[in-house]
């Protein structure tokens, strides 16, 4: 199939990327370049076309609609929690009127499939674990609240006017590819395993624990996380489950196991043979004890179960990369 890929130079646009060149897809890339890496810039790979182009301008648009895809991956977006509740006018604008206006150019195009880069901040405080599709979804950050706005959208695109799309909710993405075919590191992360890289890197200084006095098993917060590469076959599987005739659909992506902060560390510090120090700080306001997802729907809609999500595939698959001062 001719494949669009909003946002295809960022970490999980990527790798889905490379996966999708190596399933026979031809794969049209756009990306502003803001948050995505130009190590993650395929030329010359057979199949493969990049337009450094804005979502948000209509010529860039009509650039990476040319190609006439026949489906859409869509990650480009702003995604910090944090920054999304001190600047939502970005998020208001990168990923509301962003995707609504993709969607639109997709129907006014003829182009009715839609892969889409939700996330697990659409339900907000856990009311129970593990969290499954029936959870309420109560956001409690911008970002959440912008996800969920164009999830609502594209199941009113799917009654009006046929769009079939995939809502993948994702958990903590983690990892970099096993086969070490990506490059491009995260920029800015705010997440912790790249933050730990980068301690062991020497890039940063210390991690801050926020809370030792969780009723968790070692007292700190415990979250599902998620290989990359368990991420982007998901992808795969979400489109051709789409294109062959089944319902759109809306799914949790998560390992099912939940990591603390300090067994994330300390398998950290035993793969990279780095000290990674640390310091102690209070909790901060909004973070549940636990978060893990029950993943049964995409097991039975898509026949997808995480297989490489164990913390020392993606710790090892990090290292790698960051080790090697890419």
């Amino acid at each position: 199939m001719r494949i669009g890929v909003t946002g295809g130079a960022g970490y999980i646009g990527s790798h889905v990327v490379l996966d999708l060149l190596a399933d026979g897809h031809e794969v049209t890339v756009i990306d502003n370049l803001t948050t995505g890496a130009p190590e993650n810039i395929f030329t010359g790979r057979p199949g493969y076309t990049f337009i450094e182009g804005d979502l948000r301008r209509e010529a860039d648009l009509a650039r990476f609609f040319a190609g006439k895809p026949e489906a859409i991956f869509h990650f480009a977006a702003s995604k910090a929690a944090g920054d999304s509740m001190v600047n939502p006018a970005l998020y208001s604008e990168n990923n509301v009127r962003g995707c609504f206006r993709l969607v639109e150019m997709m129907l006014e195009r003829d182009c009715q499939f839609l892969v889409f880069s939700s996330t697990a901040a659409v339900y907000g405080e856990p009311q129970y674990l593990p969290i499954d599709e029936a959870h309420p979804t109560a956001p409690i950050n911008y970002y959440g609240f912008t996800k969920l706005v164009i999830e609502q959208n594209l199941a009113w695109m799917a009654k009006l006017k046929g769009l079939r799309y995939a809502a993948l909710r994702y958990f903590n993405a983690a990892g970099y590819d096993l086969e070490g075919r990506i490059r491009g590191r995260e920029r800015n992360p705010a997440n912790l395993f790249p933050i730990v890289m980068e301690i062991a890197c020497g890039e940063r200084p210390h991690l801050d624990v926020y809370g030792r006095d969780y009723p968790t098993p070692d007292g700190t917060c415990i979250r599902d996380y998620i290989h990359v590469n368990d991420l982007s076959r998901a992808h795969l599987l979400a489109l051709r489950a789409i294109v062959k005739g089944g319902e759109s659909l809306t799914v949790n992506l998560g390992s099912e196991t939940g990591l603390s902060v300090e067994e994330a560390l300390q398998a950290a510090r035993r793969i990279t043979g780095q000290a990674i120090p640390h310091r102690d700080a209070p909790r901060r306001p909004g973070d549940p004890p636990k978060l893990v997802a029950s993943a049964s729907l995409a097991k039975r809609l898509l026949n997808w179960e995480a297989r490489c999500s164990d913390v020392d595939s993606i710790v090892s698959s990090m290292w790698r990369l960051y080790k090697g001062g890419a």
